[in-house]
């Protein structure tokens, strides 16, 4: 029997491979629209969402479309062809958990693309926000407590987080709106 759940187990494996699903390619800092191009010249099935931010120069303004999310592209592809996807100039990695490709489900991009069609014309509107993940270090950049550091302890709605502060060394918690603060390496 478990020479079976063994074969079995290995079969699925090698089926997975070779299902193509979607991936997250981490790129390098502004090479999201170069990597989008190669992926598909390549014929790998990819997606980049923009969003449209308006910019302004010294002698005009313009409305511009920037990644929505920085330093990532979406490729739908086989894992048995990964190295065709890690070899494009630009491409990082993929995202990983154990190791290991992590798929995205179809519902979950369908809804990038949705958000991302929404943004651009003008639909909804979205102000980026810094993502924190509890257990982040984090160093308040305005306000009272400025130069304070702390670990994200649990986050509070949308705008709100809560933050031990190590200097204090008792464990107190305070409020701090996400764009005062910024990421640090671990003291």
């Amino acid at each position: 029997m478990a020479e079976t759940l063994r074969a079995g187990n290995a079969v699925d494996a090698e089926e997975a491979a070779l299902e193509a699903r979607w991936y997250a390619c981490y790129t390098r800092s502004r090479a999201e629209k170069r990597v989008h191009a190669v992926l598909r010249e390549r014929g790998v099935e990819s997606y980049l969402p923009l969003a449209p931010r308006e910019r302004e120069w010294k002698d005009r303004r313009k409305v511009v479309d920037f990644p929505l999310f920085p330093s990532y592209v979406f490729g739908r592809f086989a894992l048995s062809s990964v190295h065709r996807v890690l070899s494009v100039p630009g491409v990082a990695t993929l995202v990983r958990a154990n190791g290991r490709p992590v798929a995205i489900a179809d519902e979950e991009l369908e809804n990038v693309r949705r958000f991302a069609r929404a943004l651009a014309a003008g639909e909804v509107h979205a102000e980026e926000r810094p993502y924190f993940a509890e257990g982040e270090w984090v160093e308040v950049t305005e306000g009272p407590l400025t130069g304070l550091r702390g670990v994200v302890v649990e986050q509070r709605g949308r705008r709100r987080f809560l933050v031990g502060l190590k200097e204090i060394g008792q464990g107190f918690e305070v409020n701090v709106d996400v764009t005062a603060l910024r990421i640090i390496a671990t003291p």
